[in-house]
């Protein structure tokens, strides 16, 4: 009898080790609202590319893929009001300041890691490349998640999300 309480107590752990696994995509389906992004230079010395206050969402599909769209909230309107004759100094702080991506992404469950592998962005070099940030935090209505590797050697950079309501 006493084989068979602990067969039973390992089967259930292992069907729950497994269930838990399974859930860490099935937790990322929908839609998150960006709240705000950190880097930290190798340095120590924190930033904010988008500002303290951006706009921005991040969705994943059951199907595998994803977008991300961060624009600092307060992004400069072209003053011309027209999007294709703004000037060379207009573009460029939406430029430095927004960043739009998207493709299709993979979660490695046992590095608790998300990898985006990009289809194309409003940065074009990231075309084609697959980025893989860890998973910091998750939670039903919160994600955090890091690239420990920002572009130019910055250091590494925390995305913190709430889920869409």
């Amino acid at each position: 009898m006493k084989i068979i309480q602990v067969a039973l107590a390992a089967l259930s752990l292992a069907l729950t080790t497994t269930a838990a696994a399974q859930d860490l995509q099935n937790q990322l389906i929908g839609t998150w609202d960006f709240v705000v992004a950190q880097v930290k230079a190798p340095d120590g010395k924190i930033s904010f590319p988008f500002g303290e206050f951006p706009k921005g969402m991040l969705v994943f599909t059951p199907d595998g893929r994803f977008m991300q769209i961060h624009v600092a909230g307060d992004v400069p309107k072209i003053k011309s009001n027209n999007r294709l004759t703004g000037t060379p100094e207009e573009y460029a702080e939406i430029m430095r300041r927004s960043i739009s991506v998207f493709g299709t992404y993979s979660i490695d469950e046992a590095k608790k890691t998300v990898t985006y592998h990009i289809v194309s962005a409003s940065f074009p070099n990231w075309q084609g490349e697959s980025q893989t940030r860890t998973i910091d935090k998750l939670t039903a209505d919160e994600f955090i998640n890091t690239n420990p590797n920002v572009a130019g050697g910055r250091g590494s950079a925390s995305n913190f999300y709430k889920r869409a309501k």
